[in-house]
């Protein structure tokens, strides 16, 4: 098969894998739920933990994750030569873009987060390792998924820099965190005015009496 033939099948697979909403499969086929409308609305990870509990939540994580991960291997894994970096990183930009602006959700969706983050480990796995515990330190101290999943962003900006790492592969970072942080606007103005819902995690939820009701 042609490079050229070969590069445009793989941007193209990647987008139309990004778009799969895996959200609304999920809901819709085995919670009969729309997760479009409870809880934040969003199709992504986060909202689904939010409104169909964990179980759910890590299988469309780990969906959402292999969107991102699968094409961008699959690129490295088939093209060669001095434009392989480039197709690899365009996969990469395409599954999120799919992410974001589904086509088969009238070019709307989630916020690309855990496709970019599938993204950047088929490309740049100890960067991403570093970012991913940004991200858990983040939340951990603040409960706020959209403040940790920022800063993992911006903590891969500044990492591909002082790394030295491919030109394709620093544009993609900005280009994708450029992304990441538009999607994340109106949570910006939640944290900005103080309304930004939290994670409950088991240690953080109130100890409960005999009774079942909570302590005081």
């Amino acid at each position: 098969m042609e490079g050229r033939t070969l590069a445009i099948i793989i941007i193209a697979g990647a987008y139309l894998l990004g778009s799969v909403p895996f959200a609304l499969v999920i809901g819709k086929g085995f919670y009969r739920v729309d997760v479009r409308k409870h809880g934040s609305g969003n199709v992504g990870t986060t909202n689904v933990f939010r409104v169909l509990g964990k179980s759910a939540g890590v299988i469309v994580f780990l969906c959402d994750f292999a969107k991102g991960f699968a094409p961008v291997l699959l690129a490295r894994l088939l093209v060669d030569g001095d434009d392989a970096a480039l197709i690899a990183v365009l996969a990469a930009g395409a599954a999120i873009a799919g992410h974001t602006w589904s086509i088969f959700l009238r070019f709307r969706g989630g916020k690309g987060v855990a496709t970019g983050g599938g993204a950047v480990t088929a490309l740049m796995p100890l960067l991403f390792l570093l970012a991913f515990t940004v991200f858990w330190l983040v939340l951990l101290a603040g409960r706020m998924v959209s403040v940790a999943s920022l800063s993992a962003a911006a903590t891969l900006c500044v990492a591909v820099f002082v790394t030295g790492q491919p030109r394709p592969y620093t544009v993609f970072t900005l280009a994708a965190a450029a992304v990441v942080t538009l999607a994340h606007r109106t949570n910006i103005r939640r944290v900005i005015q103080g309304s930004e819902s939290r994670v409950t995690f088991p240690w953080n939820r109130p100890a409960r009496s005999a009774g079942g009701t909570s302590r005081q």
